[in-house]
């Protein structure tokens, strides 16, 4: 097992402002703060991290950072995904390890973030690094859910928005597992994915990891227990409203219960 202490370990939130499918989406007001600011405090939680920073292209998202005191960085307008934009802010961190904290997950945890970072200190083999979650499966059928299939030994066989695996006779129950968009990287391969073009496969799925997988650079996948709701559409934001409005009368119940 490799000492955590010997390994650097930067955790980068690429925050495009101008998304395709919900623009704006990382400065949206969230109880109080934007989206990305939830991500960047439960990120901080984890002792594991070295340091921690936004990467944007957007000058709104770079001084809504300097008035909050969170590190920024400043990235090209032109990259397609998360990892590439955590490329180049490769080239302005030192670290042995990079982790790709989506600025539209709000529901991020410490939890997922030591998990992520983990298998890179139990294995020197793990190269890139991700997590899933069981799904239910109706919810397995959305093709805005991302599905993945591993090995026995927890490296993925493949993403998909498809419902994999597939019950041909229909009599089997397969197990579904969500996809968490979070990704930990050695900078061994993210510089490597840096030089690769896109692939078929991730042009076909519009899925970025894909790129290591027809590549043959493995990804090690965690299983978590711990949902998230990443937000890509008006649909994800109003199902996060309603969960955050759930848990907030919840709570409130439970005090009101116990006082």
């Amino acid at each position: 097992m490799l000492s955590p202490q010997k390994v650097r370990v930067a955790g980068v939130i690429p925050a495009r402002l101008n998304s395709e499918r919900l623009s704006g989406k990382v400065l949206r007001p969230l109880a109080g703060k934007a989206m990305l600011h939830h991500v960047y405090d439960a990120a901080r939680d984890c002792a594991l991290l070295d340091q921690l920073w936004v990467a944007t292209d957007s000058e709104a998202v770079r001084e809504y950072c300097v008035s909050h005191q969170i590190p920024v960085l400043m990235t090209a307008v032109t990259h397609r995904s998360g990892t590439e934009r955590i490329g180049e802010a490769m080239e302005k961190i030192t670290a042995d390890i990079f982790l790709n904290l989506q600025g539209d997950e709000p529901l991020l945890t410490a939890t997922h973030v030591e998990q992520l970072i983990e298998p890179f200190f139990n294995d020197p083999s793990v190269q890139v690094t991700t997590l899933k979650t069981a799904l239910d499966p109706l919810a397995a059928q959305n093709p805005n859910v991302v599905k993945v299939v591993t090995d026995r030994r927890g490296n993925a066989l493949y993403f998909s928005r498809a419902a994999i695996p597939y019950s041909r006779d229909g009599a089997a129950n397969p197990r579904f597992f969500k996809h968490l968009g979070l990704y930990g990287y050695r900078r061994q391969a993210l510089l490597r994915y840096s030089t690769l073009s896109p692939t078929p496969l991730e042009q076909t799925e519009r899925l970025e990891q894909l790129r290591f997988l027809e590549n043959a650079i493995p990804i090690h996948v965690a299983e978590t227990q711990q949902d998230t709701i990443g937000v890509d559409t008006e649909e994800d934001w109003n199902a996060l409203t309603r969960y955050l409005e759930d848990r907030a009368r919840q709570r409130r119940a439970g005090t009101e219960g116990g006082s």
